[in-house]
């Protein structure tokens, strides 16, 4: 029986980077406009840290205008919200990104609420939330992660997915739901799975298409994956590695990667599959955003 196909997150990703390269070369060219990219840190959470590096890097790679803005984790609400009502009326910022999680005296909903919804580059305002659920993907800014994990899936499958029958593990608003949505519109079978759904592993092995979105390391186990299924493996969790010394670590995914590649036809890696997709779809809305601001014809989707 062949081995289950890695699917190559970073291959992939760096293909849409150019792309996006190249489209924001051709609208500085003919607008004289930079797409500008401006992220919002609060506090030394060291993850969050090494994500804002990863994106401020990728949109100076692409070309933007790219803006990071590191507040310390004692900064309060008002000033917060101050921030992201400056960046919402300046001009030269078409995309608004405020990492999470952000300290808890800080309404996370309050602050993401505010971000113009053109500008909301994570897709988690309520206006495109609900553009998405409403089946109107082509005007809504869609969250990364659930973009990319699409782009993978068409790369791997085809673009069409019809028919296909897909469970979402995982139900949260910045992966589960909106993945559910994606895959709906692609007129897909969907069912969205999590800790409470009787007979999980059945669930899940029935399906051709899984999305492992949890955040528990390797729940998933190999046998869960039916023969022959595509695996999107979007948990990162790091967990004790003491076969590579005292205190170490090393990162896995929802899925047990090991075990399913006896299963599975195709899957991503942890790490290395899903990372830098969220990333490079950033780039995607954010230059959505920009000709969306500037009042310019919609490019060619990508996803």
């Amino acid at each position: 029986m062949p081995e289950a196909q890695i699917i190559d997150g970073k291959a992939i990703a760096e293909t849409v980077r150019e792309e996006i390269t190249r489209r924001a070369a051709a609208l500085l060219e003919t607008s004289g406009v930079r797409p500008g990219l401006a992220v919002v840190l609060v506090g030394e959470d060291p993850a969050s840290q090494v994500y804002v590096r990863n994106k401020d890097r990728a949109a100076e790679a692409c070309g933007f205008h790219s803006l990071k803005h590191t507040l310390p984790a004692e900064t309060s609400e008002a000033d917060v919200l101050s921030l992201v009502d400056k960046l919402n009326n300046d001009p030269d910022i078409h995309g608004i990104l405020v990492q999470l999680p952000l300290p808890g005296h800080i309404d996370e909903s309050k602050v993401l609420r505010l971000i113009r919804p053109e500008k909301d580059v994570d897709g988690f305002h309520p206006v495109n939330v609900g553009l998405l659920t409403a089946g109107e993907r082509a005007s809504a800014l869609v969250p990364c992660t659930p973009a990319g994990c699409l782009v993978l899936l068409k790369r791997t499958l085809g673009d069409t997915l019809a028919g296909q029958n897909a469970v979402v593990v995982g139900r949260s608003n910045i992966v589960g739901k909106p993945m559910a949505s994606l895959l709906l519109q692609e007129s897909c079978t969907v069912t969205i799975a999590h800790s409470r759904t009787r007979n999980l592993p059945d669930v899940v092995r029935a399906a051709d298409i899984v999305v492992a979105a949890v955040g528990r390391p390797q729940i998933i186990g190999g046998d869960w994956i039916g023969q022959g299924a595509t695996v999107i493996d979007v948990g990162i969790n790091r967990i004790p590695a003491p076969e590579r010394g005292e205190g170490k670590s090393r990162l896995v995914g929802d899925v047990a990667f090991e075990e399913a590649l006896e299963h599975a036809g195709a899957i991503t890696p942890v790490p290395g599959g899903v990372g830098p997709m969220t990333i490079a779809m950033l780039m995607v809305n954010t230059l959505t955003a920009a000709r969306r601001l500037l009042n310019l014809q919609e490019e060619d989707p990508l996803f």
